[in-house]
């Protein structure tokens, strides 16, 4: 039997250096003595100030901002080590995480994974998580642009595209790659710290994603490039996939998908209840639907897109700034995967004629329906509240939405 404890210093500190996520990290100096020693813990990412991306004169942004601020997050998958008492407990738990800017590594905002919502804590959520007491996998990483005024205060109002971030020199050099007010992608070297939109644009850009240590983008119609950062340049990489009306791009099992999504826009008869000084007429607005998805998988040889019919017990995850996916049998043993959770605006078969609010939905593959998750007990326990295996009976006395951890 071997003895892990003796490994070499010179091999523990190699391995330690290829593990991109500091969760991993942190259990892998949590084995023993000798692995803790081998190995450094990661530092904290710089804070970076970015100057405000041009907006040709649209003005969206505030008027008080002179620069954004680059933060980074982590979607966390969240399990016990031991085995719950019941069975009916046994799934994990889906939170996103981020470092206060000012304490790194010690205290995080716990946010919902899908989106932008800060949570309360319980009542009885532990005033501070020993994260090495779980069983902790990082799925995804997403990266915000916070716009800070000229005596460095964060302004609420945040930059809404997605960011995609590439580190090239222990975190001291990055590439930012991002979709501009116009549908195009514009790209943010920390060298020259200078943007760059480029001017390439047969239909605005959907979605953008660091895949195999390149950037892609993905425009409304499918048509999907790499973007070479050195010369600004775009290479067509797969031809357009028409159909639906918004793409995503998504990693899985080191493959790159596309998710497909698929609206409808429907007339619906009534008053809005907005008052008459707002529709002068008899009330018809537009209601938007999602109805369904369809997945395809990236063929670089091939320079196509081929559509996927079987998810093989995936669930994928459409966040607002980060899409991840998890397998069904880590997250949830009960459930057969195959699975696409999302944002948007639910078709409610109970009241067709009424307006969708936006909430978190879920299509099965299997079935080819959308349904409301928290009307689905099984998928609801993934978000939010915590279950009951990581409370406590420990008042929690910090700040709504913030905890400490000792990482």
């Amino acid at each position: 039997m071997v003895d892990w404890a003796i490994l070499p210093k010179d091999l523990l500190n190699l391995i330690s250096k290829s593990l991109d996520s500091s969760f991993d990290l942190l259990h892998f100096r949590s084995v023993c003595s000798s692995w803790r020693s081998s190995a450094d813990p990661k530092p904290p990412l710089p804070t970076h100030h970015l100057p405000i991306l041009p907006d040709n004169g649209t003005s969206l942004f505030p008027d008080s901002a002179v620069g954004f601020r680059l933060s980074q997050r982590s979607i966390l998958l969240v399990k016990p080590h031991k085995p719950p008492i019941s069975e009916s407990d046994l799934f994990g738990w889906l939170v996103k995480v981020e470092e206060d800017l000012n304490a790194p590594r010690k205290v995080t905002t716990l946010l919902d994974p899908m989106s932008e919502t800060r949570r309360s804590l319980p009542e009885h959520f532990p005033r501070s998580l020993d994260v090495s007491s779980f069983k902790i996998r990082e799925l995804g990483r997403e990266f915000k642009l916070h716009y800070f005024n000229t005596v460095g205060d964060i302004v609420n109002s945040l930059y809404l595209e997605k960011a995609v971030v590439r580190y090239l020199d222990s975190c001291s050099k990055f590439v930012l790659l991002t979709i501009h007010v116009s549908g195009k992608l514009a790209v943010f070297t920390s060298w020259d710290r200078a943007w760059t939109v480029i001017n390439d644009m047969p239909s605005p850009y959907d979605d953008v994603i660091v895949f195999d240590g390149r950037f892609f983008g993905v425009d409304n119609n499918g048509r999907t490039v790499v973007v070479d950062f050195e010369s600004l340049k775009l290479e067509l990489v797969a031809s357009p996939v028409y159909g639906g009306d918004k793409k995503f791009l998504i990693e899985s099992c080191g493959e790159m998908l596309m998710v497909d999504m698929y609206l409808s826009m429907e007339e619906v008869d009534g008053d809005p209840g907005f008052g008459e000084e707002v529709f002068e007429h008899h009330a018809v607005f537009m209601n938007e639907r999602t109805v369904k998805f369809k997945v395809f998988k990236f063929l670089e040889r091939e320079k196509s897109w081929v559509e996927v019919k079987d998810l093989g017990g995936k669930m994928l995850f459409l966040g607002d700034d980060c899409n991840f996916t998890a397998s069904a049998s880590d997250l949830l043993p009960s459930c057969g995967g195959s699975c696409v959770f999302f944002n948007g605006n639910v078709f409610n078969e109970d009241n067709v004629d009424a307006m969708q609010d936006r909430d978190l939905g879920v299509f099965d593959f299997r079935s080819g329906k959308i349904e409301l998750v928290h009307k689905l007990p099984e998928y609801a326990k993934l978000f939010w509240p915590p279950p009951p295996w990581i409370t406590s009976h420990e008042r929690a006395e910090d700040h709504p939405g913030e905890t400490s951890s000792k990482c």
